[in-house]
Parts: C-alpha cells; sequence; structure tokens
C-alpha cells in the first residue's frame, strides 16, 4: 500500500475512510499531490479526476444529490477552489453534503508573492456550514476539526471546507501510515415532536381552505398514508412542482396553468386558511407572488432543518420530517367538508383541456417540443432539468411518476446543470436524460470532458439560438443591445462538441424529425445520445404568451 509521507495528509485520508467519505473527485494539480496520491492509492476509495474544478464540483454535487451522504472534492491552491463556488451555494441552498478539500501553502508563503496562491482560509464564508482550517503539521485539534466538518455535512446537509496546508516535497511516499488518528464517531440527531399539536390539529380541522405547496423533493420520501390523507380530504389542495416528484390524480402539478390567469376575484376564493408547506426551492414565482399578496392565516413549514419566510406569513416551523410529523398529527384532525378540492379539481380538469386543444394547434416551437419530449421518457428513467426556460417549460406538462425529476433550485443557476446530471447518472446507475437549453448547454460544455459518462446517459437540448427567456419577462424590446446582452443571439450548435467527446449526435427541427427521433433515442447503441432539437427563436415567445391567455 501506498501513502503520502506528509502526515497532515495521512490524517485526512484515514479519518475519510473511518466515516464513510470514500467518493473522491479530484481536480490535478501539484499542491494536492499528497491527497492524490492517498486517495488513489487506496482501494477502498473510488475516485474521479475532472480537470474543470466547477464541473468537478457540480458532477460531486449530482452524486451527493443521488447518494444522500457526502462527497469529497479535492483540489490544489490557488483560483482552483474558487471555481468550486458555484457548486458550493447550490449544495447549500438545496441541503447537499459536499466536502471541500483545498490543498493550501504554508502560512508563511500567503502575501508574499508566491505562485498560486490566495487567502484560502474561510473563503466560502457565506455559503458555507462549517470552515476547518487546518495546521500544517498533524495534531489532536486537527482530527477534532476534521471529524466535526465531516459531521456536520453529513447531519446538517450541506457544503463544509477542509483547508490543508502543505509544504514541499509533496510526492514522496511511505509504504505504513505514520500518524494514528482520532475517529469521532457522533449520534445522529433525532428529530421528534417535543410539543403539543391539539392547538394546530383544532386550527386545521376549523379551516375550510387548506393549501398544501410542495416544493423539491426526493422520489418516494412521503408515506402513502399522508398522501391518501391529502388526496381524501375535501378541505385539502395539493399544489406540486416537477420537482417534488409527487404524485396523485387529485394533485394540481401544472400551478401555473392553473392560477396565471386568474383574477383577482379567484385569488381571493383560493386564499388558503393554512397553508402547509415542505420539501425545498419552489420555481413558480406566480405562486410567490399569490400568496405574499393573498396571505394565509397560518403557514406551516415542515423540515428537519431549515424554514424559509418565502411568503412573508410563516407562522410556525415544525423540525421533524413530513413522516413523523403526519404521524403524530393524522390522529388529532378529521376531514372538514368544504368546496375547495372539489372547485380545485373542476378548474384543473377546464384547463388540462384548453391545454391540450392548445398544443395540438400550435406550430412547431419551444412549447410542442416540450410536449412531446416529455412523454417519451423512459419508465425509471431520472430527468435532469436544467434551470431558466427548461425548467419553467416543464412546469407545464405531466411527467409520469416513474420519472424521477431533479433540477438546481438552490440558486437555480444555469452553471453546473449538466455537470450534476453527469454526477447523477455515474452515482444511480438509472438512465438519466439531460433536459437543456443551448445557453445552459454551452455555458458547462466542460461537463461532457471526463471518461465516467455512462452509455445510457441522453442530453436533450432545444435550441432557439439565444436566452430564450429573456423574450417573456418583462422589459423585452427587439433591439441590438436586448439580442446581444440579454438575450446572447447566436448561431452556434453542439454537433462538433458531440463528436469530440464522443456522444452520438441526433437533430430535429419540425415535429416530423422530433417524434422520429424519440423513436429510438433512448435505446443502448454504446455510446452517450445528444438530440439537439431546433426550434424558432423568434415564434417562441408569441406561442407560450398566447398559451396563458388561451387557458380561460
Amino acid at each position: 500500500m501506498i501513502y503520502p509521507k506528509i502526515p497532515l495528509a495521512q490524517s485526512i485520508m484515514q479519518i475519510c475512510l473511518a466515516k464513510g467519505v470514500t467518493d473522491i473527485v479530484i481536480s490535478p494539480g501539484s499542491r494536492n499531490a499528497p491527497l492524490t496520491i492517498g486517495f488513489a492509492s487506496h482501494p477502498d476509495f473510488t475516485c474521479y479526476s475532472i480537470a474543470d474544478e466547477r464541473a468537478a464540483a457540480f458532477f460531486g454535487l449530482g452524486m451527493a444529490q443521488q447518494y444522500h451522504k457526502p462527497v469529497a472534492l479535492v483540489c490544489t491552491s490557488g483560483s482552483a477552489l474558487l471555481n468550486y463556488y458555484p457548486a458550493i451555494a447550490e449544495a447549500f441552498y438545496s441541503q447537499i453534503p459536499l466536502i471541500v478539500i483545498s490543498a493550501d501553502r504554508p502560512k508563511s508563503k500567503i502575501d508574499i508573492g508566491d505562485g498560486q496562491t490566495i487567502r484560502q482560509e474561510n473563503v466560502y464564508a457565506n455559503h458555507i456550514l462549517f470552515s476547518a482550517n487546518l495546521y500544517e503539521h498533524a495534531s489532536a485539534d486537527n482530527d477534532a476539526l476534521i471529524n466535526q466538518a465531516i459531521a456536520v455535512a453529513k447531519y446538517s446537509k450541506g457544503p463544509v471546507h477542509i483547508n490543508a496546508p502543505f509544504e514541499e516535497p509533496l510526492y514522496e511516499t511511505v509504504a505504513e501510515p505514520t500518524v494514528q488518528v482520532d475517529v469521532q464517531f457522533v449520534t445522529p440527531p433525532q428529530y421528534i415532536i417535543q410539543e403539543d399539536l391539539s392547538y394546530y390539529a383544532t386550527e386545521w380541522n376549523n379551516a375550510a381552505k387548506k393549501l398544501v405547496l410542495v416544493g423539491v423533493n426526493d422520489p418516494g420520501t412521503i408515506n402513502a398514508e399522508v398522501i391518501n390523507y391529502f388526496a381524501a380530504d375535501p378541505s385539502v389542495v395539493v399544489m406540486t412542482e416537477t420537482t417534488s416528484n409527487l404524485h396523485h390524480h387529485t394533485f394540481l402539478n401544472s400551478i401555473d396553468t392553473i392560477i396565471t390567469p386568474f383574477t383577482k376575484e379567484d385569488f381571493e376564493a383560493w386564499q388558503p386558511d393554512i397553508l402547509l408547506t415542505f420539501g425545498g426551492m419552489v420555481v413558480s414565482k406566480r405562486v410567490k407572488a399569490w400568496l405574499r399578496s393573498y396571505k394565509p392565516k397560518h403557514h406551516w413549514h415542515i423540515d428537519t432543518l431549515r424554514a424559509y419566510d418565502t411568503y412573508n406569513a410563516l407562522t410556525k416551523h415544525f423540525t421533524v420530517t413530513v413522516n413523523d410529523f403526519f404521524t403524530a398529527f393524522l390522529p388529532l384532525v378529521t376531514q372538514r367538508e368544504s368546496d375547495y378540492k372539489s372547485n380545485a379539481l373542476a378548474l384543473n380538469a377546464f384547463r388540462r383541456e384548453k391545454h391540450d386543444a392548445y398544443q395540438e394547434k400550435i406550430p412547431f416551437s419551444d412549447h410542442k417540443a416540450f410536449g412531446h419530449i416529455f412523454p417519451s421518457l423512459p419508465h425509471g428513467s431520472q430527468l435532469q432539468i436544467s434551470n431558466s426556460s427548461a425548467i419553467r417549460y416543464a412546469q407545464l406538462f405531466d411527467i409520469k411518476p416513474e420519472v424521477e425529476v431533479f433540477c438546481n433550485r438552490g440558486t437555480s443557476g444555469i452553471d453546473g446543470s449538466t455537470s450534476t446530471a453527469v454526477g447523477a447518472a455515474v452515482a444511480s446507475g438509472k438512465q438519466t436524460v439531460m433536459l437543456t437549453g443551448d445557453i445552459s448547454f454551452l455555458y458547462d460544455s466542460n461537463a461532457l470532458w471526463n471518461s465516467y459518462i455512462p452509455q445510457d446517459f441522453r442530453i436533450i437540448l432545444i435550441n432557439n439560438a439565444g436566452g430564450g427567456i429573456f423574450r417573456i419577462l418583462p422589459g423585452h424590446k427587439e433591439t441590438p443591445v436586448f439580442n446581444t446582452y440579454f438575450e446572447t443571439t447566436h448561431n452556434l450548435t453542439a454537433q462538433h462538441l458531440a463528436a469530440m467527446f464522443g456522444f452520438e449526435y441526433i437533430t430535429a427541427s419540425d415535429e416530423s424529425t422530433l417524434l422520429q427521433a424519440l423513436g429510438g433515442f433512448y435505446e443502448n447503441t454504446g455510446k452517450p445520445k445528444l438530440l439537439e432539437v431546433f426550434t424558432p427563436m423568434l415564434e417562441n415567445d408569441r406561442i407560450l404568451l398566447q398559451y396563458f391567455k388561451e387557458l380561460v
């Protein structure tokens, strides 16, 4: 066995192994050589080499998203760890456990003009759960910091930073460890209801209009008993986002389709007495605007860690899991007679008819393309969606319950969507489909620069020659400034990128060629595939905006 000679590198490696941090994403460098040698030479670690630190960090985030346990990122000193920052911020807001292990110069080399040297300590201060600034030599204090960092990442669900200073020589090795580490195991936190729920049950039983709104949520996490209760109570309306992975035929899964045409009277009629939320970030701007203007009397949020006051109406945070909360809560509540659900279901059925009629008559466009893509997804597959237009279109369509859906909604950035999808595909082992827009894809093209992409990985790229989302936002004007600096109009395609990275490349530019391409797109032919769908830039926004007008 080969170990790094530097004792501090041995300590990090041994504590990571003891605490089950065995997936290591490494970006090449010299200062991190002791860590790279240690991790890559040990058979109990699974290491991945990804040169671009930004892509590497999102790759690791995708893995941690699927594993629900910490994944480590290892980089050299200098600007390398700054390139991790977008993924660190995403992990912070999406509650995904990541461990950054950055190699550094000793303190005596900082700010004296030494090469590849920056102020690395506490560099992620605003978006990190814990920073372990280690000392150059192995010590009990270092061991305690490393243990604490890993525990925080695991149990507080977020990113942590371990900064490790190494002095040259960096590449020397030994056959056996020369240090003994102190591995500290922490008892996992227990989230239990410690208060009397009778007051909340009384409020619930008295409320005729209860709205349950579900944001980002992992598949299969909500018990059937809870789902069935929501479905059966006439006074409960459930609105789910595409990323909620929560399905029932009585749930409203296209929020914007339902509420965009609302009048003032509609908003008032739908104003809930109680708003109950769980899950992560919510995509729909319209539902946020509605609930901020027509506030519920009570807003209760269920989450073991956080409760954002998204609607400026938060009155209670239950720090338990959803299932544990309802195990205690359901025996205390009864169904309430109300027309809240029946009215919602009637409107939902009406909107669906209008949706289908509009989808049938429109010409080829983004809207038309998405309407064909979602039904084509294979059962049991995983769908990763990029931000901006792609996730918003996804909110308007049904997606099969058998398809798991993910999107980086922590910061809602386009910067690492494809890298996240690749990492998730590697970790999940499921066929993964990345649905993305052209700007997001081009921005993160280094996501494909690695040797780990599964053969059944699929990318569907909607190329409308620019940032189409800006055409449907207020302020759009057809001017050179808009086209250049907002929409970033371009005439690029993914053809040569696909060839360079070994993807089978397919195109579609109308309904017929799209349906033909989707026919065999998911079959395993021994190579990943990229389907580029060209849609009309100048028509997409008009068709989408008209969609909402024709829902009434």
